[in-house]
């Protein structure tokens, strides 16, 4: 990567706010605050706070990385949405980074990436060798390993532990992928559809 790039990298599809800065290869800065809910609000704050610190701006940066998830329903599009719009508004690209290509990034073939998905089930990709998809764990252990990611150690066999945090593993993924070639705008991946149903009542009546 040229050292004159500065990725901006961020990730709220879990629990979490979680960045980092890139530089070249050199990691400027990273933070990470845990929170249930609330990412919609923090968001923003937290990112300015985080390119402060490191002395740079907003028009400093030359692109943005952005986790897509598999994750929590609204916390990726919080984050896709961020993205989106500050693409737009600095005049600069954004590429969406999955959780498996954040994990996989640098790590040697052949690896199973494998992530808690709660509910008995695991989101799981074999590098490489499938799409990925939401089973159940004995099913995504059936992908063979080695295997990382957060239920990794559920897995027989051996475990390969991240090179970097998640933040810092999207922005050099990121950087990976807008140097290879140009890529779409973000967008939300999600291997399972949202809790969230249409309410059963009937609407109200409109009185003419």
């Amino acid at each position: 990567m040229p050292p004159d790039t500065l990725i901006l990298a961020f990730d709220t599809s879990a629990a979490h706010c979680a960045a980092a800065l890139l530089s070249g290869d050199r990691l400027l800065a990273q933070a990470l605050e845990p929170m249930e809910k609330g990412q919609g609000e923090r968001l923003m704050p937290f990112l300015e706070a985080m390119l402060s610190g490191a002395g740079v701006g907003w028009h400093d940066l030359t692109a943005l990385a952005v986790g897509t998830g598999p994750g929590n329903f609204t916390g990726v599009r919080i984050a896709v949405a961020a993205a989106r719009g500050l693409a737009l508004g600095l005049g600069i690209p954004a590429v969406g980074v999955t959780r498996f290509q954040a994990l996989g990034h640098g790590q040697p073939r052949p690896l199973t990436v494998i992530e808690d998905a709660r509910r008995g089930e695991v989101y799981v990709q074999r590098l490489d060798g499938g799409p990925p998809r939401l089973a159940s764990l004995e099913d995504g252990i059936a992908e063979g390993g080695p295997f990382t990611g957060s239920a990794a150690p559920l897995t027989p066999g051996p475990v390969v532990l991240p090179r970097w945090p998640l933040a810092e593993a999207i922005a050099r993924a990121g950087a990976a992928l807008l140097a290879d070639q140009p890529q779409p705008r973000p967008a939300p991946f999600y291997l399972r559809s949202a809790d969230a149903t249409p309410p059963s009542d009937p609407p109200p009546l409109i009185l003419p």
